[in-house]
């Protein structure tokens, strides 16, 4: 069984921006949060990036993102990394006993398709309206006068949950495996 030692992931040249969110309100560091949040929670990438696996032990290894073109394996062997040719097999690369490096490039120059970017937009719809109400706090009371108020309760764990409760999860479950 190969275990995974650590796993270095690069950010991409330039994110994904779905045009419908991306307007004059939207910071830039608001969107590439929000990519990174769903890139998290998925395997599939879209634009390129660098990718390392450490990993040791022996047997079958599939890389965990898609799409994923390896560039190098090495083998490490006498205090230093050596270039190794490993073929691919069925269920991915197969591995003696040792420990391992992979290089890769994950993701490609293609447009995330309709459903992640509506799960994109719905996270940011969510996290949107429910910013209004103060970050840390799960209830909210306001006073209009005359006796008349309105109250509003959410989950202590709201900002955690936003993929979920946003309905972005949903949307992205295909996207989940490589």
């Amino acid at each position: 069984m190969m275990d995974v030692l650590k796993v270095s992931e690069g950010q991409p040249e330039q994110r994904v921006v779905d045009a419908d969110y991306a307007g004059d309100d939207a910071a830039p560091g608001t969107v590439a949060a929000l990519w990174q949040r769903i890139e998290g929670y998925i395997a599939h990438r879209w634009q390129p990036r660098p990718v390392t696996w450490v990993l040791c032990g022996s047997g079958d290894w599939t890389p965990p993102l898609t799409p994923a073109t390896i560039d190098t394996i090495e083998y490490w062997s006498g205090g230093d990394w050596h270039t190794v040719v490993q073929n691919p097999t069925p269920l991915g690369y197969e591995f003696d006993a040792g420990t391992y490096r992979i290089t890769a490039t994950v993701g490609e120059e293609t447009d995330p398709p309709a459903a992640v970017l509506e799960a994109f937009n719905r996270l940011a719809g969510y996290l949107e309206d429910e910013i209004t109400l103060v970050n840390s706090a799960t209830r909210e009371t306001v006073n209009y006068g005359n006796g008349l108020s309105v109250s509003r309760d959410r989950p202590a764990a709201w900002i955690a949950k936003a993929l979920q409760h946003s309905g972005a999860a949903d949307l992205l479950r295909g996207y989940r495996r490589a």
